[in-house]
């Protein structure tokens, strides 16, 4: 694509074309209607899917940033709140908002406690908070983005945080501890009551993240399901993220974060009194935050009610554990620890076997798959949708074990060797210069896409890993031999 090629038309198209057109861009994109996809999509089917169309079209114009000229918004708002702090079992002191989605929720948990910190203990230069090794991503970079320290507390052999091990790194400069119910990565809820005995003790707060979980955990729980409390009935919890267009079922751009009284949140709040424009104050990170989020996302609720969340999670959770069994049954792969909802992992016991190489074969048989490190396995979120798909999911997966078994050159080769490689290269600096530099090549102003199905582009990636890594390797040896 030349650099100039894309401009403003000098003349409006005709809107028919542009509406056909927009449906062509997404013929490559990841096929979540025949429930290959496993993350990003939470999709009902399409009569669900025009409901909030409508609903989030109702009030597509308006604006949440002034609460006092869109009151229809901060009903919806506040009712959402209500039903979420209703579901978490908080009492009526408890506040929040809606934010844009998990991570700007979590991002504003970090921001909260930090500028509480400064009110309260304005002694601590060097703010840190301790979270486990398995925390979402959202916290490294609301670390990145605030300033505050994030220390990363072991797992246990279940994959869930260690508590003794956070205890003992609570300092001085600690301000917050954090939990996750589930963790993203393998599905268990951490300790929370445990961490919430340690931060009373210790007088902190404790945030947890439950972004993924908040929506069904507690559907779970009612099922019968041994389900950790993670809630607001444990008394150290100061505040917890949920995400309503997740398991909450409603359009993208829609989540909360609640705390336990409003001696919390109002740290969360910004307001500034000498801007020529007015006086501006915002209870979030956005500015302008979208009606239509706010208003799908208290239509979805209102019209799901507590008996079609329990059907949903019934669903789920009934295809989930057919999911487990039938992998469990495969002498190859391993359930990673014991998932406490839909969300699980799992990897491949024989060192014969790549589990990249195996994740290469399904997206050949068109799933998207979701890869992890440490250790290397396979992701899967399951939503009601997939309970047509599960068999054939497994049926590709035995076919797929079958060809890697076959084939076994072909952990050598494509996505498999990239992740391999990148999953494996013990300087993590090189990892992170290298897919810095991809992220640039697709936001450069002539944007190139790396292809994870190419075996070119995914050889490609895994060279030059393979390549940083012994140049790094052999400066360090030279290094080492200059004192010698």
């Amino acid at each position: 694509m030349d650099k100039y090629s894309v401009q403003i038309p000098e003349k409006g198209r005709d809107k028919t074309q542009i509406l056909e057109d927009l449906k062509g861009f997404g013929t490559e994109d990841a096929n979540y209607k025949d429930g290959k996809t496993w993350s990003l999509v939470y999709y009902l089917g399409d009569e669900y899917n025009q409901f909030l169309k409508d609903a989030y079209g109702s009030y597509f114009s308006e604006n949440g940033l002034n609460p006092m000229a869109f009151k229809s918004l901060k009903k919806f708002e506040s009712e959402v709140i209500r039903m979420t702090a209703s579901l978490l079992n908080g009492d009526d002191n408890v506040v929040g908002t809606m934010t844009s989605g998990g991570t700007e929720s979590c991002l504003l948990a970090v921001k909260t406690y930090r500028d509480m910190a400064r009110a309260k203990r304005p002694w601590i230069r060097n703010p840190e908070m301790i979270v486990p090794e398995s925390i979402h991503v959202a916290f490294e970079k609301a670390a990145h983005y605030f300033g505050v320290k994030a220390v990363h507390a072991p797992l246990g052999k279940d994959f869930r945080v260690d508590v003794k091990a956070v205890k003992k790194l609570i300092n001085r400069n600690t301000i917050l501890l954090v939990g996750s119910a589930p963790a993203y990565p393998h599905g268990v809820v951490d300790p929370i009551e445990e961490l919430s005995n340690l931060a009373i003790k210790k007088k902190l707060p404790l945030h947890v993240d439950s972004c993924v979980g908040g929506f069904m955990l507690p559907f779970v729980e009612r099922l019968g399901y041994p389900v950790p409390r993670f809630d607001f009935r444990v008394p150290g919890v100061t505040s917890i993220s949920a995400d309503v267009h997740k398991y909450g079922f409603a359009a993208k751009g829609a989540s909360t974060v609640v705390y336990r009284n409003m001696d919390y949140m109002k740290h969360q709040m910004f307001v500034f009194t000498n801007w020529p424009g007015g006086i501006f104050a915002s209870p979030a990170l956005l500015g302008t935050r979208p009606g239509g989020a706010m208003a799908a996302a208290w239509a979805a609720m209102n019209a799901m009610g507590m008996e079609g969340y329990m059907n949903n999670a019934r669903e789920v959770m009934d295809t989930t554990k057919k999911l487990i069994n039938g992998i469990n049954n495969f002498p190859e792969f391993e359930v990673l620890g014991e998932p406490h909802m839909c969300v699980f992992a799992f990897k491949s016991v024989s060192k014969d076997l790549s589990i990249y190489a195996v994740a290469d074969q399904m997206e050949e048989r068109g799933w998207h798959i979701d890869r992890q490190q440490r250790p290397e396995s396979m992701h899967a979120m399951v939503t009601p949708y997939h309970t047509e798909f599960a068999d054939q999911y497994l049926s590709d997966l035995k076919e797929s074990v079958e060809v890697v078994r076959s084939n076994p050159e072909l952990a050598e080769s494509g996505g498999a060797a990239m992740y391999g490689m990148i999953s494996n290269i013990p300087l993590r600096g090189m990892i992170k210069k290298n897919v810095l530099q991809m992220m640039m090549d697709m936001y450069s102003a002539v944007p190139k896409m790396p292809d994870m199905n190419s075996s070119e582009d995914a050889d490609d990636l895994a060279t030059k890993a393979g390549m940083m890594f012994i140049k790094a390797k052999k400066k360090l040896i030279d290094k080492i031999d200059q004192y010698r």
